[in-house]
């Protein structure tokens, strides 16, 4: 029988280490993880909030071209990554309380403001610019969160701790755009002073739901930050921090990342859009909200499921059967880009969905790495970083797409894909890699 750990840690957490199991506390640990996610999920939700209105803009009145939609969608993602790069080295700075219930606080700005203009057609483009924008803090945050989640977590956990925040996190991309097109078509209770819009078949809808339904919920994530969360004692300045662009696995973990994680936001914000285009002028064409969610969830889904697996058997290997696996989704769905019937939208959304099933694989694998290759701090910092790149994925793909046509657009993502596996195999995968992670 092995004899109970006795706790010394402190009161005040000054002697936090969470590779000793004495100065440990693994039900902080927990609480802090599930009310960041909690919180992740909600930023998530506000981050694809406009590609899950954007389809919708035109019904109520809006006169947008195609150009201006992709753009609409694209910009959360420049925001996001952007954003990133601010919010990662926020946890060493300001502590994870402090952190979490402000950037939760700031997701009231876009839901707002995204409820005003679904109501005012009038609304100017650079406004509705801008609210895009502000929708990027939901995505911004992620680098915050996920590197302040590391600093509660053993390695032999972290692969678990992290795959359930991040793949629970995203399901809030997937929740999003299966509840827009469900909560548009009623009144909210305690909202009926907030009259519907009318599309041009004369049918009511209430695209301002799709911001204002939060809200109550991102209050209950303030309320919750403030009150159970608490701030462990890793510190660092921004300079010391800048510490970590002098590793090499900074910059490999860097470009794996912005394959599995940049395709797999960037497509899930483009998804709705891609099918509008490139199937929309069939007869009896597919409803893009009824399928876009449906990737963005199964991945997300995949990702937290996968974590333990990692925990398990080392995540390099997940990393690299997720490569492969992308790569392969992504050759699948180029055969389906150029349509002649309707019925081959049942391949390209197979070919899709195997790109979102190994994203999150592979987003799993590379979370697990992180810690194992890093040490804990600099770890938090390498996840914040890779994450802030990979958050241009929705900025760049939209942008791609309105530069080539989907075809080329695919033709390089599997080029990359390629690439980035090669790189998960040399240096972490194969047998007698130095720093497998």
């Amino acid at each position: 029988m092995t004899p109970a750990v006795t706790s010394t840690l402190s009161s005040d957490l000054s002697n936090w280490d969470p590779e000793n199991e004495a100065t440990w506390d693994s039900r902080l640990a927990w609480r802090t993880l599930w009310i960041t996610t909690y919180c992740m999920l909600l930023g998530f939700a506000t981050w694809y909030l406009v590609s899950a209105i954007a389809p919708r803009l035109n019904d109520i009145g809006y006169d947008l071209t195609q150009e201006q939609l992709y753009w609409l969608v694209a910009v959360p993602g420049l925001a996001g990554g952007l954003l990133r790069l601010v919010f990662m080295f926020l946890p060493p700075l300001i502590g994870t309380r402090a952190l979490v219930a402000m950037s939760s606080a700031l997701l009231l700005l876009p839901m707002l403001g995204w409820t005003l203009a679904a109501r005012d057609t009038s609304t100017p483009y650079w406004v509705l610019l801008a609210l895009a924008f502000a929708a990027g803090v939901g995505g911004g945050s992620f680098s915050g969160l996920m590197a302040s989640t590391s600093y509660f977590f053993p390695k032999r956990l972290a692969g678990t701790a992290l795959g359930l925040q991040a793949g629970l996190g995203n399901f809030g991309i997937g929740l999003i755009q299966v509840l827009t097109p469900w909560i548009v078509g009623f009144g909210l209770l305690g909202t009926a002073a907030l009259t519907p819009q009318s599309t041009a078949e004369g049918q009511f809808v209430w695209l301002h739901n799709g911001g204002l339904v939060l809200v109550p919920w991102v209050l209950l994530a303030v309320g919750l930050s403030l009150f159970y969360l608490r701030r462990v004692p890793i510190k660092a300045n921004f300079r010391q921090q800048t510490d970590i662009f002098r590793i090499k696995h900074t910059w490999i973990m860097t470009a794996i990342y912005l394959m599995s994680f940049g395709a797999f936001s960037g497509l899930a914000a483009q998804m709705g859009l891609m099918i509008l285009s490139i199937y929309g002028d069939f007869e009896n064409a597919p409803d893009p909200l009824a399928f876009a969610f449906i990737g963005p969830a199964m991945g997300a889904l995949v990702r937290a499921g996968a974590g333990p697996l990692c925990d398990k058997w080392g995540g390099a290997i997940f990393t690299f059967i997720g490569g492969v696996g992308m790569t392969v989704g992504t050759v699948i769905t180029i055969f389906f880009l150029r349509p002649t019937s309707v019925d081959q939208f049942w391949g390209f959304l197979i070919g899709m969905l195997i790109i979102f099933f190994f994203a999150g694989l592979a987003n799993a694998g590379t979370f697990k790495q992180m810690p194992m290759i890093f040490p804990k701090r600099q770890a938090g910092g390498a996840i914040g970083w890779t994450a802030a790149i990979a958050a241009f994925g929705p900025f760049i793909v939209g942008m791609a797409l309105t530069a080539v046509s989907p075809t080329a657009f695919f033709i390089g993502c599997a080029v990359w894909c390629a690439f980035c596996t090669g790189l998960a195999w040399f240096f972490y995968a194969r047998p007698g890699a130095p720093n497998p992670g």
